[in-house]
Parts: C-alpha cells; sequence; structure tokens
C-alpha cells in the first residue's frame, strides 16, 4: 500500500485530496494544526468507510512539530509516496502592494513558503525511498505574473500583493525543486485546485470541493510518463499544458 501525507487536511481541498487518494487505495496522513479536528476528520472518513487513514499533528511555520511528525510517521513507515503539501492561508485583506504590513508579509510567507521548504525537506529522505515519489504543491492562477499583468483577464483589478507573490515564489520553488530531483523518479508540479467554494473563499467559487481534490489528485498519481515542474490550471490552461509564469 502506498503511502500519502497531506499537510492541511482536516477541512475543504486538503479533507478532499486527504479522501480521493485513500479512495485510491492510499494510506493517508492527514496534517492537521489541531490534532482535534484531525482525529474528527479521520472520524468522517472512517465513518465513509475509509479505513486507511490518520491523523497527525502539524504546523507547518512550527520546526519542532514538523520534525515531531517526521519522526511520528517515520517509525512506522520507512518509505513516503506523496506528499501534498496543501496548508496555506490568504493573510486577509486588503493586501495592497503599498499598505500591506510586513508582519502580513512574513505570516503568508511562512505558511505558503517556508512552510512547504520546511515540510519538503523534513520528509525527502522518506519520499527518495519511494520507487515513483510524487510532491504536489497546491498554488493558484493568481500566482501567474502573466495572468495578472494581462488587464483582459477575468479579475485583473482583484490584486493580492501578499497571497499572489507568495504563490508565486512556491511556484519558483516547485521548479528549482523538480530540477533538483530530476536525476530521480520523482515528479514535482504544483496544481491551481480552482477557485473553489470553501471557508477560504467564504464559500464562494466556480468548482466543486470534489472537483477541485480530482485536480490536485491527477497529479500525485500521475505515472512515469507524467510531467514534473510545471504548474497546472484546469480553469484557465487546457490540461495539461502548463502555463507561463
Amino acid at each position: 500500500m502506498k503511502i500519502a501525507l497531506v499537510t492541511g487536511a482536516n477541512k475543504g481541498i486538503g479533507f478532499e485530496v486527504a479522501r480521493q487518494l485513500a479512495q485510491n487505495g492510499f494510506f493517508v496522513y492527514l496534517g492537521s494544526r489541531s490534532i482535534e479536528s484531525g482525529w474528527a476528520a479521520v472520524e468522517k472518513l472512517k465513518a465513509e468507510g475509509l479505513q486507511n487513514v490518520e491523523a497527525v499533528q502539524l504546523e507547518v511555520t512550527n520546526q519542532q512539530s514538523i520534525d515531531a511528525t517526521r519522526a511520528v510517521i517515520g517509525k512506522k513507515t520507512e518509505v513516503l509516496d506523496v506528499l501534498v503539501n496543501n496548508a496555506g492561508i490568504s493573510g486577509g485583506f486588503p493586501q495592497s502592494a503599498l499598505s500591506a504590513t510586513i508582519d502580513q508579509f512574513r505570516a503568508v510567507y511562512e505558511t505558503n513558503v517556508f512552510g512547504v521548504v520546511a515540510v519538503t525537506q523534513a520528509f525527502i529522505d522518506l519520499l527518495k525511498k519511494s520507487v515513483e515519489p510524487r510532491i504536489v504543491n497546491v498554488s493558484s492562477a493568481m500566482a501567474s505574473l502573466s495572468l495578472a499583468a494581462d488587464p483582459s483577464m477575468p479579475g485583473y483589478d482583484n490584486k493580492m500583493a501578499v497571497y499572489q507573490s507568495s504563490k508565486s515564489a512556491l511556484n519558483m520553488y516547485t521548479v528549482n525543486l523538480a530540477y533538483a530531483l530530476r536525476d530521480l523518479p520523482f515528479k514535482v508540479n504544483a496544481v491551481c485546485p480552482g477557485y473553489t467554494k470553501t471557508d477560504f473563499t467564504g464559500h464562494q467559487g466556480t468548482s466543486t470541493v470534489q472537483e477541485a481534490g480530482q485536480r490536485i489528485a491527477k497529479y500525485a498519481l500521475i505515472d512515469q510518463y507524467g510531467p514534473t515542474g510545471g504548474f497546472f490550471s484546469a480553469e484557465y490552461f487546457p490540461e495539461p499544458a502548463s502555463c507561463p509564469w
């Protein structure tokens, strides 16, 4: 049985990704800042008949929490096949490039960028032992420089300097990570789940949680011929074409 870790998996898109991977036969660790919320999420999945799930307390902005989770999982398995870096925050509004505070930038980058780096580096040794290791970083079409600079695109005036720049940085990290792992059987990609109806968006959007989960799970399940080092956004670009950044 393959093994996956999904961060920020107690609700929303992360929970749905965990569900879909479990449905595909993975044993899934659901990372959650609150272990109580993680346990509740696991109980929901078990009530659906998915017994191959377990909650782990994981705060991606806290190195001690990351190290503790790595130790817990490392005692149970020597291999991790899939890492989905889903945990993310918006940083609140407004986010003007002129008035957003440094504290706003720091808080969002701690989760959306530094947290991804820290978790990935902590689990890379387990991933390297997989025959088909996969890393999926949950990004956003709002991170695309091309889209953000195009006045003809929907939402052009909806600028979020903090959130958008954090996801752009995540995309660049994804490219560099894929390059660093190019000689190994890794597939490393960034995926936009779409404008999804969750707590994150105030339950507004054009995509369901199920659709968003499918878009992310797809790149956790790709075979040896799948892409690596790409950014994929089904709502803006025909899959599997990658978007220019």
